[in-house]
């Protein structure tokens, strides 16, 4: 969630400082611009000023027309603008360099004929710093009220452009300076409004995987969200409440039944003293009284198995596969099963030891159940990064795409093996054995045929 809320901010907050940014870069630009404008203006009218006492004849006004030229000289040395006053019709009365005139086209012959109507020429456009143009001012020189001449002013535009270039560095700087901050406020924003979230999906998903004690602690974050966690460590509370009850049921009534059971069985076999010994309803009747026994034994050993927590500890399951193996292996070569055991000779997990034989027993069980005589059943150890696994492989006729999906429910058996010795409740235990320890139970077809169940434990503890 994280992921999608955090771009979404980062996009939306970055669209608010282009949508700055570009103003504020356009308005410096003008800002830049007016400023060399309104200097070159002041300048024009400082020449117009001296300019209006320079007559059409030099001579007698050699000493004027002298200075002006001078000036318009050194104006031109120290500033590389060309500067000039021309009469109005373009004649040049003095000008730097010498050789310029009045541009025949353009802004600057634009701006000549606007001070001619005896106003200063309009603001040139604006200049942008992919663009290499000149900027041309120019003011009228009036005598008596008439416009006797132009002074005419042609600027070059690189100081222009690069000062404008440095103000949109530091415009993108600060930009850049703000949409770090931005993406740092946003990351501890969607911090601080995820944090329940994050705790409680993490409290979900232990609750979904058999640690029914998560719960959402109390934290920060926002106030809806902190109800919304405490009414998940309420809901969480009922259920596991439900639970248990149900549990206690399944418990007491297994426990209860055992003893009316156990009379039950005795009348059964007093009555068997009455009747010939080779009777078929007896034995069907003790058959059938036998197998309900094993499953309240199971029953009972489900609800023990969902209500005791797990005691991990660090262990090599290897060594422990290897002794249940050792422990099956007789009962395998008496139904000509060859039992076998390959994969890493050692292998550390977070375990309780009982409960992960107690599965193993229950795996490697099932598989002899189904491995008709000369294959085998093999055991293997590994280790994938934080997990360890237990793979059981038998030669035994498998199990459909449809009966993998349901292999490991309560008292589910598949239509082919209803004959097969067995109450359908192995598996189920074992799954929850494994999973109050933070183990799981997968199943897969095994090749060339047959059933591969994986037993997988975490090699971490439960601390880190």
């Amino acid at each position: 969630m994280r992921a999608r809320l955090l771009p979404l901010l980062i996009v939306l907050m970055a669209g608010v400082l282009l949508a700055l940014g570009f103003p504020l870069a356009l308005s410096l630009a003008e800002a830049r611009q007016q400023k060399v404008i309104v200097d070159r203006l002041d300048d024009t009218a400082r020449i117009a000023a001296e300019a209006q006492f320079v007559t059409e004849i030099p001579a007698s006004e050699a000493e004027r027309h002298s200075t002006l030229q001078n000036e318009l000289a050194r104006y031109d040395t120290v500033y590389g603008i060309r500067a000039g006053v021309f009469y109005r019709d373009g004649r040049a009365m003095a000008a730097a360099p010498r050789s310029w005139a009045v541009p025949a086209v353009g802004e600057g012959r634009q701006a000549f004929q606007e001070a001619l109507a005896g106003r200063r020429s309009r603001d040139p456009s604006q200049v942008w710093p992919w663009q290499r143009g000149r900027l041309v001012v120019a003011s009228p020189v009036v005598r008596n009220g008439d416009v006797i001449a132009v002074v005419v002013t042609d600027s070059p535009t690189g100081q222009l452009r690069s000062r404008i270039v440095r103000g949109w560095l530091l415009i993108a700087a600060g930009e850049t300076a703000a949409m770090l901050l931005a993406v740092g406020a946003a990351i501890r924003l969607t911090g601080w409004v995820l944090l329940p979230v994050r705790t409680l999906d993490a409290a979900t998903h232990g609750i979904a995987t058999g640690r029914m004690k998560s719960r959402v602690a109390p934290g920060g974050g926002p106030p809806e969200l902190r109800r919304l966690a405490r009414s998940f460590n309420e809901m969480a509370d009922n259920v596991e409440d439900v639970l248990e009850q149900q549990r206690a049921f399944v418990a007491d009534a297994s426990h209860q039944l055992r003893n009316p059971l156990a009379a039950l069985l005795l009348r059964i076999e007093l009555l068997a003293f009455e009747l010939p010994e080779d009777n078929a309803e007896i034995a069907s009747v003790r058959t059938e009284g036998k197998r309900l026994a094993e499953v309240l034994d199971d029953l009972l050993d489900l609800a023990l198995a969902e209500h005791t927590d797990a005691e991990l500890r660090l262990t090599d399951v290897a060594e422990l596969s290897l002794e249940r193996v050792a422990a099956w292996r007789p009962l395998a070569e008496g139904r000509g099963v060859r039992l076998t055991q390959d994969g890493a000779a050692a292998v550390t997990a977070w375990v309780d030891p009982v409960a992960l034989s107690s599965a193993l027993d229950a795996v490697i069980d099932n598989a002899l159940k189904f491995t008709p005589e000369g294959e085998q059943v093999t055991v293997t150890v590994s280790a994938h990064g934080a997990t360890s696994r237990i793979a059981v492989a038998d030669g035994g006729p498998g199990l459909s795409q449809d009966e993998l999906g349901r292999i490991g429910d309560r008292f589910w058996r598949s239509n082919r093996h209803q004959n097969v010795k067995g109450s359908g409740l192995g598996l189920s235990i074992s799954r929850s054995l494994l999973t109050a320890g933070g183990g799981s139970l997968s199943y897969e077809q095994n090749e060339p045929h047959g059933l591969r169940v994986t037993v997988t434990v975490p090699r971490t503890s439960p601390g880190s």
